[in-house]
C-alpha cells in the first residue's frame, strides 16, 4: 500500500512538472533557476540546457531539444531502462544485478565528464 502511494505521488509531481515545463518556456520566464556554473565561469555544465530540452520535447521538437542538450536526449531511454530495472529489483535480481554493476555506472559517469568537455571545447 505504502509503495502504491508513493507511485502515486510520484506520478503526480511528475504530471505537474511536466504542465510546468510544457506551459512556461524556460528561455523567457523568470521561474526557472538559471546555471550557477555558466555564470560564474562561462562555461556549461553537462546539465545546462535541460530545462530549455524538456520544454522543446513536450512541445514534441526533439531536434531543438537535441540542440538544447543532445545528452538529455540520448539518455532518456536509458534512464527509462535503469527506472524499469529499479522497479523490479526485488522481483528480479538477476536483472537488476546485471544491469546495475559499478562498471556501467563508471561509464556513465565517463560519458557525462566527456560530453563536459566536448560541449565546450566545440561549442556545442
Amino acid at each position: 500500500m505504502r509503495r502504491s502511494l508513493i507511485l502515486v505521488i510520484a506520478i503526480a509531481l511528475l504530471l505537474v512538472f511536466c504542465f510546468i515545463y510544457y506551459a512556461l518556456d524556460p528561455s523567457t520566464s523568470e521561474v526557472f533557476p538559471q546555471c550557477y556554473f555558466l555564470s560564474l565561469t562561462g562555461y556549461k555544465c553537462p546539465g545546462c540546457g535541460t530545462q530549455r530540452a524538456i520544454h522543446a520535447l513536450l512541445h514534441g521538437d526533439v531536434a531543438g531539444a537535441f540542440r538544447y542538450n543532445a545528452l538529455l536526449v540520448i539518455a532518456i531511454p536509458w534512464i527509462a531502462f535503469c527506472l524499469f530495472v529499479e522497479s523490479r529489483r526485488t522481483r528480479s535480481p538477476r536483472l537488476y544485478a546485471r544491469f546495475n554493476p559499478e562498471l556501467l555506472m563508471l561509464l556513465f559517469l565517463a560519458l557525462v565528464l566527456m560530453w563536459w568537455l566536448l560541449r565546450n571545447i566545440f561549442n556545442w
